[in-house]
């Protein structure tokens, strides 16, 4: 489990950073550029320019802190001895590089990546260094910056030092595939698919197909000396049972908490994309039919059971898609925030926004047929089993605006984000539904990134006037 910082703030003591101050009065919550651990001349200029087309001053304020919180605080670049670059990546308060958090963190940057040639070094860097890292341990999720050890080399599974956290999550590496993949195609740079590029993907496909347990449960297993449910697996480490139809086992959620069924039905998703877009770099780059014919076996192999398995018919809805299930008939009909989750395979491309199936998934989330959705008079969202009862993610609203084709639902989720920041001009982690100055990690810089990520995508679309007519101050 990650450490939470539980922060509970007085609104009133807020005399400058308040939401009812003047425009004046919005200081910038940067750290000082001293301070700032990693600097992108396209970014400062991105931030200028979206300032100057928002009218809003504290929308525009908000965007300003959380947009390159990322590189400010997060990013530690430096060269190899060949003069390549190597960049470890921490969460946020967490010192650690989690291959998920990492690859979400700098995806917003690569767009900017061809106007600044820094920039481009650095998520090369992200890159290259996510694929050592899956070569050192494929089962693992979070990494340490060398072979340090940590607060878990006490779980009770193969840990390495080099290793932070060794939960088996399909995201750790579907998120260093969809990263590589955009960058490659936004930056034509190709130098990062070298030999430890090749050696990830083999491990990749490894690791997936031991985890669709069709020779038995193969060699993963974690159990950890805990209090919290979630943070270990049943039956000797195992999880479960599943019964080998093809999907593959996640034994973790992208929260970091236990599958209760273990073919963990987004993750699957995600990885169909991802396996695909590798197949693609394979083939075009490399000139690797072979693995690249692997690649969109597996994929395909996955996808066809995902619509045999994970589709369910809901009394209210009509068919959606599980959260989890065992290929045996069970399913967990819910939502988690984090991502992958159900609510975002359109934001991550995985599913069409337009599948009649999704769209039925997406009022089911949103609704308190969801067991994990939690309205209260600070606002509503999806939150999860991780931090518990009433507290609602930010991501959850951020996915529900990304995901959106309502002018009015998308302008509902700003004002939201912008009304439950607790005053910070950050996001958090999470936020009670009556209080938004009960929060979860003051410093949590996915999310951070990921809401100046939606500023941007929402101007891109066209929704400027949209923004522009918030009037929250």
């Amino acid at each position: 489990m990650k450490h939470r910082l539980i922060a509970t703030i007085t609104l009133s003591s807020m005399a400058v950073i308040g939401p009812s101050v003047h425009a004046q009065e919005y200081v910038s919550q940067r750290p000082a550029e001293q301070d700032r651990l990693f600097r992108s001349e396209a970014v400062e200029n991105k931030i200028i320019e979206v300032q100057g087309l928002l009218s809003n001053p504290r929308l525009a304020w908000m965007f300003a802190n959380c947009f390159p919180n990322t590189l400010d605080t997060t990013v530690h670049y430096r060269t190899n001895e060949d003069g390549s670059p190597d960049t470890f990546v921490y969460t946020g308060d967490i010192h650690a590089m989690w291959l998920r958090d990492s690859g979400a963190q700098v995806w917003p940057y690569v767009q900017l990546a061809g106007e600044d040639e820094g920039l481009r070094k650095m998520i090369a860097g992200v890159i290259t260094r996510q694929f050592k890292l899956i070569n050192i341990d494929p089962y693992a999720n979070a990494f340490n910056d060398g072979p340090t050890g940590g607060e878990w080399m006490s779980d009770i599974t193969e840990m390495d030092p080099n290793v932070h956290e060794r939960k088996w999550e399909i995201d750790s590496h579907c998120y260093p595939l969809r990263l590589a993949y955009e960058y490659w195609k936004k930056t034509g740079d190709t130098s990062v698919f070298d030999k430890d590029w090749l050696d990830a993907i083999r491990n990749i496909l490894k690791t997936m197909r031991e985890q669709q347990r069709k020779d038995g449960p193969g060699p993963y297993s974690f159990m950890r000396e805990t209090t919290r449910q979630l943070d270990t697996k049943c039956c000797g480490g195992y999880g479960n049972p599943v019964n080998p139809v093809g999907l593959i086992v996640s034994s973790f959620r992208p929260s970091d908490d236990a599958t209760t069924f273990d073919f963990l039905v987004p993750s699957n998703f995600f990885a169909v994309t991802s396996l695909r877009k590798a197949a693609e770099i394979l083939e075009t780059v490399n000139d690797e039919k072979a693995i690249a014919k692997e690649c969109r076996d597996l994929a395909s192999e996955v996808e066809n059971a995902l619509m045999e398995y994970a589709i369910v018919e809901h009394p209210e809805y009509g068919k959606i898609y599980a959260f989890e299930v065992d290929g045996f008939g069970n399913a967990y009909l819910m939502d988690d925030s984090n991502a992958p989750s159900l609510l975002s395979m359109a934001y991550l491309g995985d599913v069409s926004i337009d599948d009649p199936v999704y769209q039925n998934t997406r009022r089911f989330v949103w609704s308190e047929d969801n067991p994990y959705f939690f309205k209260g008079t600070a606002g509503e969202g999806i939150g999860g089993p991780h931090v518990g009862y009433d507290m609602i993610w930010p991501m959850s609203i951020m996915m529900k605006a990304f995901t959106s084709t309502d002018d009015k639902e998308i302008k509902w989720c700003i004002e939201t984000l912008m009304s439950t920041d607790a005053g910070t001009g950050f996001m958090h982690e999470s936020f009670h539904k009556d209080n938004p100055a009960n929060f979860t990690r003051a410093w949590f810089a996915w999310q951070n990134t990921l809401f100046g990520e939606l500023i941007l995508k929402l101007i891109d679309d066209g929704k400027l006037d949209l923004l522009n007519s918030i009037t929250i101050r």
